[in-house]
């Protein structure tokens, strides 16, 4: 962060200076919310959540190099007191995203924000300085924590917002105003929070809402292949970009296919020439990501050489993304299980397809390892059965679900799909999941991970690969 006073946080923030003998002492360091995390001279947000009360590590980061505190109360140490901390965060970084000048980078959707979060890094970081967040802090704490990290060397901010209603996105950009938005997809995460399709699309709009006119350097970045996306277009003053595969798309793939491994390569298209792509990530779907990223990097001014040539070379930044690692017996796994929506997990099942093309000569069989999708209300049912049915679609060659009852329904699916018997399976945890698979995987097969972030599928992954010594294969997917 920019050097900034305890004095003039106070005031930015509306705070009152509490056991504070120097207001003029800056800080010069870190905002940081984690305690462990503290590095001299920087700023210790103490958070009161509902398990951990960070006003009580507010004595420790002080004497691990803090300057002082933003709480709630006093907490026997330097400290700026305020009546509500998020708040004051959000203040705060309004106050330096605004003083700093940098080109901010806004970007949201249903799926696929944190990889193409990654992507657009990796490009603009060849531009000029670039900060950006680490894993998916896109809510009104991660955000404005992320923007503090920038400083007067940096040239791009690229920013996730993510949404559990309408008014949340509108929220975030106010923090950090967006000169770039970008919006990759309007699908059915968080369903049951919204309530429809048409109330996803009002609530991701609002970023393209928040864009400066065309006239003042705004630009929208669209999905021209998502109809809610493209309609998004008359929400807005800024200039608008269409991405993907539409032959109106100004950055635009031909060409698309997916080698053994399934990594997709294509031809991309740009206003100021095209060239060719072949990505180091697993899933066809990568391809509308790296579309978004390109889109980006050419407003920037990157040419359309280097862009290839950075989507060629970039790799995952955020964990358990369609982590792929080759154990030395030949399983490889495939740990996609952040999180998981309908969309995501579709993708993923047709990346693990893609990859299981090559161990299928090889006698090798596919492995999908699949549980609950999370947040989707009334269409759950619907939405598990018919993932279900997709495994069996898709001639994967078995099916281990899961969990309780959304596990259940995906099993049922696969099993009303065709006449699978010992192909499916349903089982009541990870342990019993890892039970199974250390039983029954063999030299060459290949096993994809993936439910939502509450259903702690990761543990599967991890016991699969401990003791190992498997080799890492860096990819990335899509996130809630």
């Amino acid at each position: 962060m920019i050097s900034l006073s305890l004095a003039e946080i106070a005031s930015i923030v509306g705070g009152q200076q509490h056991d504070i003998p120097d207001p003029d002492r800056e800080v010069t360091g870190p905002v940081v919310s984690d305690s462990r995390a503290v590095r001299p001279g920087g700023l210790f947000v103490a958070f009161a959540g509902e398990r951990v009360d960070g006003h009580d590590f507010a004595v420790g980061a002080v004497e691990a190099g803090a300057t002082a505190v933003l709480a709630a109360r006093p907490v026997g140490v330097p400290a700026i007191i305020v009546d509500d901390v998020v708040a004051a965060l959000g203040a705060l970084a309004r106050a330096v995203v605004d003083r700093l000048g940098t080109t901010v980078v806004g970007l949201t959707g249903s799926a696929g924000k944190t990889s193409t979060k990654d992507l657009i890094a990796q490009l603009l970081q060849r531009h000029g300085p670039t900060v950006w967040p680490e894993g998916n802090l896109n809510n009104e704490i991660g955000l404005p924590l992320t923007a503090l990290r920038a400083d007067a060397t940096t040239r791009h901010l690229v920013l996730e917002m993510g949404a559990r209603g309408v008014g949340h996105i509108r929220y975030l950009a106010g923090l950090t105003p967006p000169r770039i938005g970008v919006v990759l997809n309007v699908g059915t995460a968080h369903l049951g929070e919204f309530g429809g399709r048409e109330q996803i699309a009002e609530a991701k709009g609002e970023l393209v809402e928040s864009l400066p006119a065309a006239a003042d350097g705004g630009v929208a970045v669209l999905n021209a292949d998502d109809p809610f996306v493209r309609a998004m277009a008359s929400r807005t003053k800024a200039r608008t970009i269409l991405f993907g595969e539409a032959a109106d798309a100004a950055v635009r793939a031909e060409n698309v296919r997916l080698n053994g491994l399934g990594q997709p390569a294509f031809t991309l298209h740009t206003p100021s020439g095209c060239s060719d792509v072949t990505m180091r990530l697993y899933g066809e779907h990568h391809v509308s990501n790296a579309l978004a990223a390109a889109a980006v990097a050419h407003e920037l001014g990157m040419p359309v050489d280097e862009i290839a040539a950075a989507l060629s070379e970039a790799g995952t930044l955020s964990r358990w993304r369609m982590e792929v690692t080759e154990r030395a017996d030949g399983v490889t796994v495939v740990n996609d299980a952040y999180n998981a929506n309908p969309e995501s997990m579709r993708a993923a099942l047709r990346a693990l397809v893609a990859m299981g093309t090559a161990a299928r000569a090889k006698g090798g069989r596919t492995w999908a390892v699949l549980g609950e999708m999370a947040e989707l209300g009334e269409e759950s049912l619907a939405e598990h059965d018919a993932v279900g049915r997709l495994v069996v679609r898709l001639n994967v060659s078995k099916l281990v679900a899961v969990g309780g009852r959304e596990a259940a329904w995906l099993d049922m699916g696969a099993k009303n799909e065709g006449s699978w018997g010992e192909e499916s399976v349903h089982v009541s945890d990870a342990r019993a999941a890892i039970d199974l698979l250390r039983r029954e995987l063999r030299g060459g097969d290949v096993v994809l991970v993936k439910a939502s972030r509450s259903v702690g599928l990761e543990r599967v992954a991890a016991a699969l690969l401990d003791g190992e010594g498997g080799s890492g294969v860096e990819g990335g997917a899509a996130s809630r």
